[in-house]
């Protein structure tokens, strides 16, 4: 596939007018130059119909093979539910359309290993919606991290406790592929792991809590990974604490220092002694949320454009074996060799 030639507006398509559209897809394109929204795609067309008026979207479709015979965008944004995100990136590459997938690319590694063969096949571009790699404040730790720093990186402590979780299709295993660790948890593990240059996972275990039924997701879960070269990742998360607020944490463990999100917070040791190293600089204008969001979509505008160098989304494969590694261990309850 060519590339959209450099300074043209690529015509964008969303599939799937969830949350995730109104409240970060949609609202970063209206701020975002050199994309124009060209249609949105729902099974539910009121819903489409309603957010296109919204935001001054021409077109509203209700299936995804229809509004991609329809020819009407260069690239699409698929957000739609998790059991559907290899179906519908797998008929974009056939229509030839670059594709930003919000995770997981796909529900098993099998199935991000036919992605990529597709994209290969279709020469066109996969992104995965990783937002949380473009915040401000995680491209700073990453520097930190990688400059060296921290010294050699020994361990990353991540996790999330919301009070309400979430309804629908999250609550069905079949159509999400699982619960409050898929939809907490594998987003720090994937910046875990990318954080820490991508060292392969060796051994997994987790505790599982779950509500009845074949079909029930977890509600909570407690996971260790060790990785080569002597990395250990934790994460503990919950959809159902029960306190005043939530609760998020994501930590960088090295011989030399520690890094910390919400804010960012460095310490380094110089001369015995631990020592605040902090960056400062001005407030940012807008939150992190919908910061990366914009960062996240520049960059795929960037890739179709063929103005940055397009890496394909390889180690989303290894990222993918590990969570099932997780669910695996968890469900058998015992340790799992990688």
């Amino acid at each position: 596939m060519s590339e959209t030639a450099a300074g043209a507006p690529v015509r964008v398509a969303l599939a799937g007018c969830g949350a995730i559209a109104e409240l970060a897809h949609l609202p970063a394109l209206a701020r975002t130059r050199g994309a124009t929204v060209t249609a949105l795609c729902d099974l539910e067309g009121a819903k489409a119909r309603a957010l296109a008026d919204r935001f001054g979207v021409p077109d509203a479709f209700t299936d995804v093979e229809e509004l991609l015979d329809a020819r009407v965008c260069d690239a699409v944004i698929v957000a739609t539910p998790n059991h559907l995100h290899e179906p519908h990136v797998l008929s974009a590459l056939r229509a030839g359309v670059h594709v930003l997938c919000e995770r997981p690319l796909a529900l098993n590694t099998r199935g991000v290993e036919r992605v990529l063969a597709a994209a290969t096949k279709a020469g066109a571009r996969v992104v995965v919606g990783n937002n949380h790699r473009f915040r401000s404040d995680v491209q700073a730790l990453a520097g930190f991290v990688r400059s060296g720093e921290l010294g050699r990186v020994t361990g990353v402590r991540a996790g999330a406790l919301v009070p309400r979780a979430p309804q629908g299709w999250r609550r069905r295993r079949a159509e999400s592929g699982g619960g409050a660790f898929l939809e907490l948890g594998f987003n720090l593990l994937d910046l875990a792991l990318w954080v820490a240059g991508g060292p392969a996972a060796e051994r997994v275990s987790a505790h599982m809590r779950r509500g009845a039924g074949a079909d029930a997701v977890e509600d909570a879960m407690l996971v260790g990974v060790e990785c080569a070269g002597g990395l250990s990742v934790g994460f503990d998360g919950a959809w159902d604490y029960v306190g005043e607020r939530e609760r998020h944490w994501f930590e960088v463990h090295g011989t030399a220092g520690t890094a910390r999100l919400g804010p960012l917070r460095v310490t380094k040791q110089l001369n015995g002694r631990a020592v605040d190293v902090s960056p400062g600089g001005a407030a940012a204008r807008e939150g992190a949320f919908l910061q990366s969001y914009r960062a996240e979509l520049l960059h795929f505008l960037a890739v179709v454009r063929g103005e940055v160098p397009y890496t394909p989304p390889a180690d989303q494969a290894g990222v993918t074996r590990v969570l099932e590694a997780v669910y695996r261990a968890a469900e058998q309850r015992r340790e799992v060799l990688l």
